[in-house]
């Protein structure tokens, strides 16, 4: 089984150091991350300029470092790692990420964005997300459900080929399935005066969940201590208002 993992933070992240464990025993690993923070990229993909791929010796497994997007990453190991067979690649692991990916967060999410260009390509894609965004996270809580969240929708054969999994931040009550909320983010621009005495702005604000009251959603599964498993496809068509 060839299983490709992804980031948007970097090689390095303790993200992606604490999955990678659970990921070598299933298959033959490729990991192909940025060379840095790629974070909030959603689906961009690089058009200015021409995209780098190191090899860095590891073993056990195949890691290359580039200078694209998430997405990048993906086209990357399909078109070049893969030489175009893109049925080559088994499975695609995206994350951990450093913050929630659930409700309106999913649009922006460059961990998300990478596993929409494999299911773009028919290929099963998984992204794991923790609802902490501190410089130290805990991922002991989330870690025990690492192998079982991925061995059970293996089981299942995979049916929705890309899922977003939210954990909270925390002791974990269980896991349940859940949809996209609906959300939005206020207070999103905060002013940083600069030294040269102009002022500029960098992403603040915090989201408004606009369905509190709803249970099967996933916002309410992490504010109950929950994990949050939420079938994705790339089709966004508003099929009820054709």
């Amino acid at each position: 089984m060839n299983i490709l993992i992804v980031n948007d933070d970097g090689w390095g992240a303790k993200g992606l150091m604490t999955l990678l464990p659970h990921i070598l025993p299933l298959g033959k690993v490729t990991v192909v991350v940025p060379d840095g923070p790629r974070s909030g990229m959603s689906n961009a993909v690089t058009a200015t300029h021409p995209i780098s791929l190191h090899k860095v010796e590891q073993e056990g497994f195949d890691l290359y470092l580039t200078n694209g997007t998430p997405s990048d990453c993906v086209k990357l190991a399909i078109n070049v790692l893969f030489k175009g067979d893109a049925q080559a690649i088994d499975l695609v692991v995206s994350g951990i990420n450093l913050g929630s990916n659930a409700s309106i967060n999913l649009i922006y999410s460059g961990t998300m964005g990478a596993c929409f260009v494999a299911a773009e390509h028919n290929i099963p894609a998984i992204g794991f997300s923790i609802d902490d965004m501190s410089d130290n996270p805990d991922f002991s809580y989330m870690e025990p459900y690492l192998g079982q969240l991925i061995e059970h929708l293996m089981d299942e054969g995979l049916q929705h080929k890309c899922y977003n999994i939210n954990a909270p931040k925390g002791a974990i009550q269980g896991i349940r399935w859940t949809r996209q909320s609906k959300s939005h983010w206020t207070d999103e621009m905060a002013p940083v005066r600069m030294g040269n005495g102009e002022t500029a702005y960098k992403l603040a604000g915090y989201m408004v969940n606009d369905e509190p009251e709803a249970t099967d959603t996933d916002l309410w599964a992490l504010e109950h201590g929950y994990i949050s498993i939420q079938p994705c496809k790339v089709d966004m068509t508003d099929y009820g208002a054709l």
